[in-house]
């Protein structure tokens, strides 16, 4: 019995390199400190067939009854996974709050942790990241798409990416019901932590209002930023309209406000075109455009007619449009009047 010895990863080395010609049947080490190293050592001689091993005891109470829930649920014990993958498998903030003791204990150090769709709110998340907090660094991608999180939940996690030991590289939060307050306090932990690991940010599925956009465009700008890939589009025709704008166009159309297609669309069958990715587009939160030009593209009131139908809606955040240098004519004219008196026309 070696329980609370202070045994840190190099003892955990002597005691692994030893057990592997030993008849050693029983072995305590609860209450100590095995680091990434020595919960690898472990885990690679609990495998080895010539281990005589029978009981490992590595976890006091409230932690080892977590392991053993996790591990009906699992299958596999989950001290030897780098990936815990409960998506939909634990219940709840209760579920979490069950997970979270387990992962205060220094054995239980996954790379990859996915809790998605297991109806988490603030309450959970406040548990999830009190238990992370004190040893983040072992944990690279963390799941908690398509749970309650809100504003409050994902303040929490941004004290967590703030943290200098913090190793996530990918973070996953679409459809948690975040707001313009949950993109500041991410965007805020990120410029605050220049040596953020986070490369991989999914924001799929919620509503950051102006403030929001406003403040992502900000932290995507900023050359101290590491963020690689920007997740934001939930739908298909969505990102399909924003590949095409983007590759065939040259423009970005999510963190640029003022979207200037003078003179790169011909006609009113481009302008179709381009009204038809735009409806599509428009539809998701995350596209909030200011202003549109589309000086000299040779447009009619045909073309006219379909881009209104695209650009006037309830969502839309449109101030300015330019369609100087075209051929709408008087028809384009009233058509342009007629949506001026809409409710919804912001220009």
């Amino acid at each position: 019995r070696l329980s609370d010895c202070s045994i840190t990863e190099e003892g955990y080395a002597a005691l692994a390199e030893a057990l592997k010609s030993s008849h050693l049947i029983e072995l305590d080490l609860r209450g100590n400190d095995p680091g990434a190293s020595g919960v690898k050592l472990l885990t690679d001689l609990l495998q080895d067939p010539h281990c005589t091993l029978e009981t490992l005891s590595l976890l006091k109470s409230e932690a080892e009854e977590a392991c053993a829930s996790l591990t009906e649920v699992l299958g596999p014990n989950p001290l030897l996974q780098t990936e815990l993958d409960l998506s939909g498998k634990i219940s709840g903030d209760s579920g979490v709050k069950q997970l979270s003791a387990l992962l205060k204990n220094p054995h239980c150090r996954p790379e990859r942790l996915r809790l998605s769709k297991n109806g988490i709110t603030e309450r959970g998340c406040t548990d999830l990241i009190s238990a992370l907090t004190p040893n983040p660094s072992h944990l690279t991608e963390l799941d908690l798409s398509e749970n309650t999180l809100g504003n409050p939940g994902v303040e929490k996690i941004s004290t967590l990416l703030k943290s200098s030991s913090c190793k996530l590289q990918k973070l996953v939060l679409s459809d948690c019901n975040i707001k313009q307050e949950g993109y500041a306090a991410l965007a805020e932990a990120l410029k605050s932590n220049p040596s953020s690991h986070l490369i991989e940010l999914d924001l799929r599925g919620n509503d950051p209002g102006d403030s929001g956009m406003k403040q992502l465009r900000n932290l995507i700008n900023d050359p101290k930023c590491n963020l690689e890939i920007l997740r934001l589009l939930k739908s298909p025709d969505a990102q399909k309209a924003y590949d095409h704008l983007n590759e065939v166009l040259g423009i970005n159309p999510i963190l640029q406000t003022d979207l200037d297609l003078s003179g790169k669309i011909e006609g009113d069958l481009g302008v179709e075109e381009l009204s038809a990715l735009l409806k599509n587009l428009l539809k998701d939160p995350h596209c909030r455009p200011e202003k549109l030009q589309l000086s000299e593209c040779n447009l009619t009131e045909k073309g006219c007619s379909a881009l209104l139908t695209a650009l006037i809606s309830e969502s839309s955040t449109l101030r300015e449009l330019n369609l100087s240098k075209n051929r709408i004519q008087d028809l384009g004219v009233k058509l342009l009047s007629a949506e001026l008196k809409n409710p919804h026309c912001k220009l």
